[in-house]
Parts: structure tokens; sequence; C-alpha cells
């Protein structure tokens, strides 16, 4: 069975733990150099963000890739100030789960919910949102899915439409609700640190 692969390679990857602002955050290192860091609600274990980043060509670090959470911004001068009136109005897309669904949203849509289809694509693995008046057109992966080698499911997917933005639910597969719980009690193991404790505590 593919499930305990991934977890497996979480729970090899050397971790450290901070607690901040009512965050627990976790960065973990693997064993090919790649990082991962996630940011979890203390309250709820809500997952806030996940992060990628890998060695670049030089060896050095990359950039870090949003994978859930908002964009990351960059900061901009006052001289791009004008560009940004311009940009403000097109489509931001994002991800941001639920303890029991992926979840993704599309601000800056402001057509009514009949224009959208959001459709699965298995033989790509992915997703594709499409509008009837070929103003929006995206494909987009669940990387979750990817890491466990689990399908797609048409029935897990669904969507909404509210306030210009548009809301695209997928309900997680019990596998990976199974494994998130897992390795949540394997996080909670680890000895996190303070924020006015300078480094964070390995496991």
């Amino acid at each position: 069975m593919a499930v305990p692969s991934w977890l497996e390679r979480l729970r090899a990857a050397s971790k450290t733990a901070l607690v901040q602002d009512g965050k627990r955050k976790i960065h973990y290192l693997f064993e090919d150099g790649k990082e991962m860091a996630e940011e979890y609600d203390v309250q709820s274990g809500q997952l806030v963000s996940r992060k990628w980043r890998e060695k670049n060509t030089l060896g050095g670090s990359g950039k870090w890739q949003v994978e859930v959470g908002e964009p990351t911004s960059p900061l901009l001068g006052a001289l791009e100030s004008e560009l940004i009136k311009e940009s403000s109005s097109n489509p931001v897309f994002m991800r941001k789960d639920t303890l029991s669904s992926f979840q993704w949203r599309i601000r800056n849509l402001p057509y009514p919910k009949e224009v959208y289809s959001v459709s699965v694509e298995k033989e790509q693995r992915c997703c594709v949102i499409r509008t009837t008046n070929k103003k929006y057109y995206k494909k987009f992966s669940i990387p979750d899915l990817d890491r466990y080698q689990l399908p797609l499911d048409a029935a897990a997917l669904s969507f909404t439409h509210a306030n210009n933005t548009l809301i695209i639910t997928y309900q997680k597969p019990k596998e990976i609700l199974a494994a998130e719980e897992q390795l949540q009690k394997e996080l909670k193991k680890i000895k996190a640190a303070n924020s006015g404790d300078g480094d964070c505590k390995t496991q």
C-alpha cells in the first residue's frame, strides 16, 4: 500500500518546531535537501500555510513556493504603485484548506455561479475550471493526492460562488484524514520553542 511512503518521508525528515502568534510552525528538512514549512493554528490544529523550497543549481536556497495559504506578494515600491492599480482586479488563486477538505479560493471573479464548471481530469490528475463566457480557465493539481498516490474522485468536488469569489471544495479522502491525524500526534511530540527562545528545538 502506497499511503505510508509519504508519512515515512515526513517521519524521517529532520523537524523543528516553533510556537508563535497562536501558530505552531513546523520546518521539515528532507534527505534530498528539500525543505517544507507548515503553520498550524494552535487552537484548531488547522493547516494555515505550507511552503516548499529546494536548492537552486548553485546549491543555494531557492525561493519559497506557496502550496497552501496566501500567495506571497513581493514588496512593491512607490514606482510600481500605478501597476498595482491596474492589476488589482486580476483573479487571485489561493488554497485555504479546512480540517475535512482541500479548498481553493479565486478572488475577483464577478461572473454568476452558472457561468462556471469545475471538473476532474483523471488522466492528467488535475481539476479544471472553465467558464462559458471564456473569461477564465485554470488547471490545478492536488499535490496531497499525488503524494499519497490516491485517485481523483469527481464526487468529492464541489464549488460555490459568493462575493466575487469562486470557492472550490474537494472532500479529503479517508486515507488522508487518517494520515493527517497520525501526523498531528507525531508533531505534538516535538518539543516546540517559544518565540522568545531564538533557535528552534530539533526533534
